[in-house]
């Protein structure tokens, strides 16, 4: 009875386990990557709210942790909270000191090591023809 009461412990340990890597983390990880998103808007962003509305934001209203878009060839201006962005929709150029994805530095170790082989092949043939 004993041994059985152990097994069914770490049962359902491995079931909390796996529950926590299937469904918990997976959400925290959206939520902080939304909240992020979120913090990040700027004048000028295009955005899609959680009920559909497309426009630019045209404020930032830090103080009521809302904005204000302007949608529509007539302009109209909305007030909405942050929570109620679904998307940002503008494609924001990369800075050039952004960390850089591990393909590109593979990339860029590759050309240094060939460029590197290169000019020791050149100067090698620069002895040569010296001699």
């Amino acid at each position: 009875m004993g041994s059985s009461g152990w097994i069914m412990i770490l049962i359902y340990a491995a079931l909390f386990g796996v529950l926590y890597l299937v469904l918990i983390r997976p959400n925290s990880k959206k939520k902080k990557e939304e909240q992020a998103m979120r913090d990040n808007i700027t004048i000028g962003d295009d955005v899609t709210t959680i009920g559909g509305i497309v426009g630019r934001i045209v404020a930032i209203k830090e103080d009521d942790d809302a904005f204000i878009i302007e949608t529509g060839s007539d302009r109209v201006k909305m007030k909405f909270k942050k929570w109620a962005i679904s998307s940002v929709d503008t494609v924001k150029d990369t800075p050039e000191n952004a960390p850089k994805s591990k393909m590109e530095q593979l990339q860029e170790a590759r050309e240094a090591r060939k460029k590197a082989k290169e000019e020791k092949k050149a100067a090698k043939e620069a002895a040569k023809n010296n001699e």
